[in-house]
């Protein structure tokens, strides 16, 4: 189960960024084959998030309706709402709509036993976070709902956003979803590889297990405390 699936170098080109690797790549190197996604749960569909879709052709793709309707409908009349979509993703989007690929999700999902989506709104209509349940406790994946571990802990939302009251309620929504500050994971914060450990040691700036964070190369955030190791990965 993966969440979210990046963006391709067309995109980052356009957009005036580096593309680094491909999530199937990065999945590949850590020893998991595109096709063996089942399930791709996309957080929002801005284009950083939500391309590559084709890259995982058995997967079911899950996204909130109200997150469709804004990028379908008369909020992209408007310049600046639609600036962090792609138009060439959404179209991949409708093409596997018609395909019978995507699943929509109005408000609060489980998607697997101890794997559940919460809308949260604020940075987009239909922003949602993935919370999994681990060893160590529940782990929420919040994506852009706090792109740096500082939106939260400053209560300073991140400057893309439709709905500023509904961001700040975010921000307590995946507090409380989350078994205390180390189990929250931004969706931007490069100290996410430092404070957690790498899958292995030739992974190190590509991919974090989400293990007790004391064991990463940074030590875990402020307040966070004692954890078991998990046995999943994100």
């Amino acid at each position: 189960m993966l969440v979210d699936t990046g963006s391709g170098p067309r995109t980052m080109a356009a957009r005036g960024h580096d593309h680094l690797r491909s999530p199937a790549a990065a999945l590949a190197d850590a020893g998991v084959a595109a096709d063996d996604v089942t399930d791709v749960i996309t957080t929002h569909l801005h284009w950083d998030h939500a391309g590559n879709i084709r890259d995982f052709p058995r997967a079911r793709l899950h996204v909130q309706r109200a997150e469709m309707a804004h990028v379908t409908g008369p909020p992209m009349c408007s310049g600046f709402l639609r600036r962090p979509y792609d138009a060439e993703q959404l179209g991949e989007w409708l093409t596997e709509l018609y395909r019978g690929r995507v699943t929509f999700h109005d408000g609060d999902d489980e998607i697997a036993p101890g794997i559940s989506i919460h809308h949260v709104g604020g940075h987009t209509p239909g922003m949602q976070v993935v919370r999994v349940s681990t060893q160590r406790g529940h782990v929420v994946l919040a994506s852009d709902a706090i792109h740096y571990y500082e939106n939260l802990t400053a209560e300073n939302p991140f400057p893309v956003l439709v709905n500023a009251i509904d961001y700040i309620e975010a921000l307590r929504t995946v507090t409380r979803l989350a078994d205390g500050p180390d189990h929250i994971i931004p969706g931007h914060d490069p100290l996410v590889l430092s404070r957690f450990p790498a899958a292995r040691p030739d992974l190190t700036d590509i991919a974090a297990l989400h293990l007790e964070p004391g064991q990463g190369r940074g030590g875990p955030p402020e307040g966070s405390g004692d954890g078991v190791k998990a046995q999943v990965t994100a």
